[in-house]
């Protein structure tokens, strides 16, 4: 389940918003001012934030400004009176994600509200966390514990249709046809074999990634079987 914070100080608005934006996947937190938007980020859940600018103690951009320079960038969707072309575009600099200005339609806002929870579900399929290994397919960095690990376009091909696959063989044939999708008529078997040795190395992930004699391979999620 996703967490929507809703940071309008006007309760009957953000009162209305909470009941126009309901839905059974997304728990949605009000807040009426910057302090109470502060502690709720402090646990780390929110994933999404609808903001007004101007608040009763102080403005809405300075908390978006801290949001979109910290280490987790939630995105956010400005709600603002202020529709100058100055406040909407000092808004985007400030790293704002979308913005609607009051008043607004709610089938508008719901519209908006989708397309960015759609957008980050997209964005999260494309980082992996495993034990130590973190995985960032989007921005191509590969890591084990803290060190990064630099992959090859085929490596990173192998290692995507390995983990999103976690658990199950992938088979020779199967991981031949999707890793080598250039049009080649004929690919050696024995690269593939060669790109799984070399993944292994670099992400010194002999446990993890394992031979299925006679079949593929398989990144295995039970260390222990």
């Amino acid at each position: 389940m996703k967490q929507l914070l809703i940071v309008e100080d006007d309760r009957d608005l953000n009162k209305g918003l909470c009941m126009a934006l309901k839905d059974t996947k997304l728990q949605i937190v009000p807040c009426f001012d910057l302090k109470s938007a502060y502690e709720q980020l402090a646990c780390q859940m929110t994933d999404l934030i609808l903001l007004d600018i101007n608040l009763p103690d102080g403005n809405g951009l300075e908390l978006l400004h801290k949001i979109k320079t910290s280490s987790r960038p939630i995105p956010i969707i400005l709600l603002t009176a202020n529709d100058t072309e100055m406040d909407i575009v000092s808004g985007l600099e400030n790293g704002a994600d979308d913005y609607i200005t009051k008043p607004f339609s709610l089938e508008i806002l719901r519209a908006r509200v989708k397309n960015q929870l759609r957008r980050l579900a997209n964005e999260q399929t494309e980082l992996i966390t495993i034990d130590n290994y973190r995985f960032d397919f989007k921005h191509m960095k590969f890591a084990n514990a803290n060190t990064l690990v630099e992959l090859s376009k085929t490596e990173q091909k192998l290692l995507r249709l390995l983990v999103k696959h976690r658990g199950t063989t992938m088979s020779r044939a199967i991981l031949l046809d999707r890793i080598w999708d250039d049009g080649s008529d004929y690919v050696d078997e024995n690269a593939l074999s060669v790109t799984v040795k070399r993944l292994r190395d670099k992400l010194d992930a002999s446990k993890y990634i394992r031979t299925v004699y006679g079949l593929g391979y398989t990144w295995v999620v039970n260390q222990d079987e």
